[in-house]
């Protein structure tokens, strides 16, 4: 078991540090309002993370791919919500101070960004066939299936909260660096690339997921 968790850690943490909307959240979060109010986003990807993994393990992440009805609805609440956020980004104007004194920091409050890294990762059925076709790779038939799954969890969550900090971290070194009205550019890039995905969102296919 050590072993296929070894394995199960090297995949995982590659497949979890590329570039997508919660780890862009938090990249986003970390540079905007600091790596402390970004916990709150990375809080709510832990749950969205728990809620993946044992809605696969009850069979979820089956039905989506088996019913293209919905797989559509996840995917198009996923796609719009994505698109939102993007487009808020494209249209802010806010001038951005350094992490330890935010001139936002009265209006991101830690619900807001924990609701939102939620919702972006729970509506993304990308997702639901990722976990469903991923962890079952690691499960031993032989053996009972909920221990399996729930230290495969376990290890995905952590590695997950390291990718986050990471990328926060990586947000708030970059505000540092450009400041002030230089970040308004870094918001466009933000609201680009969550719009590019909220578009591959909208254009998958259940068939290839």
């Amino acid at each position: 078991m050590v072993q296929t968790l070894l394995l199960f850690a090297v995949v995982a943490f590659v497949a979890i540090a590329m570039p997508g909307p919660t780890v862009l959240l938090a990249l986003s979060n970390g540079s905007r309002h600091g790596v402390r109010l970004a916990l709150a986003g990375m809080a709510g990807a832990v749950v969205s993370d728990v809620v993946l993994v044992t809605a696969s393990a009850l069979g979820l992440g089956a039905l989506l791919a088996a019913s293209e009805f919905w797989f559509s609805v996840v995917k198009w609440v996923g796609a719009a919500y994505l698109a939102w956020l993007g487009w808020r980004l494209l249209r802010s104007h806010r001038t951005l101070q350094l992490p330890e004194a935010p001139a936002d920091a009265g209006e991101a409050r830690p619900r807001q960004l924990f609701a939102r890294s939620f919702l972006v990762a729970v509506t993304n059925p990308k997702g639901y066939l990722f976990v469903s076709a991923f962890f079952p790779q690691f499960i031993d038939p032989s053996l009972a299936q909920a221990p399996q799954y729930l230290a495969l969890g376990t290890v995905f969550v952590v590695l997950d909260v390291v990718v986050m900090l990471g990328y926060a971290f990586a947000g708030a070194k970059v505000m540092r660096l450009l400041g002030g009205g230089g970040l308004r550019a870094l918001d466009r890039v933000f609201g680009g690339a969550l719009l590019a995905l909220a578009a591959s969102l909208a254009f998958a296919r259940r068939a290839a997921t």
